[in-house]
């Protein structure tokens, strides 16, 4: 059943979609939080990620939990998981797989790489060369795989969680806008709060949390929940006020890059996903409000100004977002 075509007068069943949603989201996001306490709003951006079917860049320095994060989503969802360790000597059939000629039987054995997974873990994307870099591309966009001259598809969900240290750190090489582009959301974990760092010492001391954590859903029913998001509601007034908060970024006087139109469209996706999240079968204001950061900020070149000023492109995205009218209620 798909989630309703306007704002009122919608059944039961619509809103018993959008509740099983929140019902499944909060069972991964409680399993998620007995590894990673503390950090609300970074579940909140992977989790509608996972629903609208993107791939999340979580971006910090080392040790403060991007690839417990990652592995504990994995883990809540009881479906394929590989890790990706990018080194500096990493090939790109390293990625994808590669085929290897039994003489015996005197043909050619595709064994698939680490990509065939419904999640997986880029550790360090930014310390793999370039080219290695750029074999994460065709299997994040078309989500599939092409080798000796053969398509393979990916199954569903499929969902990339890189994480990458930040770009002034030694050994690491900077992800080119086209890569970048390609992430629907970028997060910082960030530091915890000295109250949860002293949670962690308790349950991290003896153990690993991730040895107890148990699937609370399977990949059929995320991949269900992506096909029910997809039907949340878009008015055409919120329509254009996600195009016109996008447009904002490429004529900015303060940006020398804006935004993609693929940017137009994970704004979008990821909008119906949080509305879902949050009850509901259409989307408001305060969706594309909550995503505009995550969402665009990394697909931005501040201009030399900016640079001057020490603007973020984070900073730059909340004025466009604050000048920007709201669409009346209708």
């Amino acid at each position: 059943m798909s989630l309703g075509t306007h704002h009122g007068g919608r059944g039961g069943g619509v809103q018993a979609d959008v509740g099983e949603v929140v019902a499944v989201a909060d069972r991964i996001r409680g399993a998620i939080e007995t590894v990673i306490e503390g950090k609300p709003e970074v579940l909140r951006i992977a989790l509608t990620v996972l629903l609208s079917e993107g791939h999340l860049l979580i971006e910090d320095v080392p040790g403060v939990g991007k690839t417990m994060l990652a592995k504990a989503l994995g883990r809540a969802v009881d479906c394929s998981v590989q890790r990706l360790q990018f080194t500096p000597d990493l090939l790109p059939s390293d990625i994808t797989g590669v085929s290897v000629y039994h003489q015996e039987r005197r043909e050619f054995e595709f064994n698939p790489g680490p990509i065939f997974a419904n999640i997986v873990l880029g550790d360090e994307i930014n310390r793999a060369s370039p080219k290695t870099q750029a074999a994460l591309l065709e299997c994040m966009e078309e989500r599939q795989v092409s080798v000796d001259g053969r398509t393979r598809p990916l199954e569903r969900p499929f969902m990339v969680v890189a994480t990458q240290n930040p770009a002034d750190m030694e050994g690491t090489y900077a992800l080119p806008e086209a890569q970048r582009d390609r992430f629907m959301a970028r997060v910082s974990v960030g530091y915890p709060s000295p109250q949860a760092e002293l949670d962690m010492i308790d349950s991290h001391g003896s153990h690993s949390p991730l040895e107890g954590l148990a699937p609370v859903t399977d990949a059929g029913t995320v991949r269900r929940l992506a096909d029910l998001v997809r039907g949340v509601h878009l008015a055409p007034g919120m329509r254009r006020y996600i195009v016109d908060l996008v447009n904002s970024t490429r004529t900015s006087p303060e940006l020398d890059l804006g935004a993609s139109p693929r940017a137009t469209l994970h704004l979008v996706r990821a909008s119906r996903a949080h509305a879902a999240l949050e009850g509901r079968h259409y989307v408001v204001p305060d969706d594309v409000q909550a995503l505009a950061v995550p969402v665009l900020a990394h697909r931005l070149l501040p201009g030399p100004q900016a640079q001057m000023e020490r603007m973020t492109p984070e900073q730059i995205v909340a004025k466009l977002v604050a000048r920007l009218p709201v669409p009346a209620p209708r």
